[in-house]
């Protein structure tokens, strides 16, 4: 299998994917508490925070894979 399409390179990918997500969902956030929504920003940022903590376990995970050399 090419290392261009290996499992840790994949699954970094996506990790990656996801923090530009999260980024793009901040924005929105930004933009919805400034109109005063502020009970939707709340519940966006509880989720963001959801995100944030299993992409801090992802990335050690990807670490951990590199490691190893497994994928």
């Amino acid at each position: 299998m090419s290392g261009e399409y290996s499992l840790s390179d994949v699954l970094e990918r996506i990790y990656h994917n996801q923090l530009a997500l999260e980024a793009a969902v901040m924005e929105l956030t930004l933009q919805i508490e400034q109109r005063d929504s502020a009970e939707a920003g709340e519940n966006i940022r509880a989720a963001l925070q959801t995100i944030g903590e299993n992409a801090g376990h992802i990335k050690q995970g990807l670490a951990r894979m590199r490691r190893l050399d497994i994928g």
